[in-house]
């Protein structure tokens, strides 16, 4: 039973190494055989911004508190995500289910006021 755990996991983990590896390759085969054109461009090598004429160079400093939003989002996303399992699975012990989920929701609440009363979700 243990080795045919671990072959499917060595199945999965030659199909994500692949998937990448085998466009990366053949791009590189394609450019030695000549089959790929090699045309370097100042227009090529500029930064989209989505049609607009970028400023500055692509290493350019962003604020530290758009990463720190985004990252509160998908938290707050994902653990909202797994009240719909508990939902699912505890239907008959719904009384049981209901003080775990109001328990998590309440760990998020306190994690959300926090972040409130340190002021992390005001642009100053």
């Amino acid at each position: 039973m243990i080795p045919e755990e671990f072959g499917r996991a060595a199945v999965l983990t030659a199909f994500a190494l692949a998937f990448p590896a085998l466009p990366l390759g053949a791009s590189y085969l394609f450019y030695r055989l000549k089959i790929r054109p090699s045309n370097p461009d100042p227009v090529k090598s500029a930064t989209y911004e989505c049609g607009v004429e970028a400023e500055g160079t692509a290493w350019g400093r962003f604020n530290v508190r758009y990463y720190l939003f985004a990252l509160g989002f998908v938290i707050f996303d994902v653990e909202v995500i797994f009240l719909y399992p508990w939902a699912v699975v505890h239907q008959e012990a719904a009384l049981s289910a209901l003080l775990k989920a109001a328990i998590f929701v309440g760990v998020l609440a306190f994690g959300l006021a926090y972040v409130w009363r340190r002021r992390a979700l005001e642009w100053r």
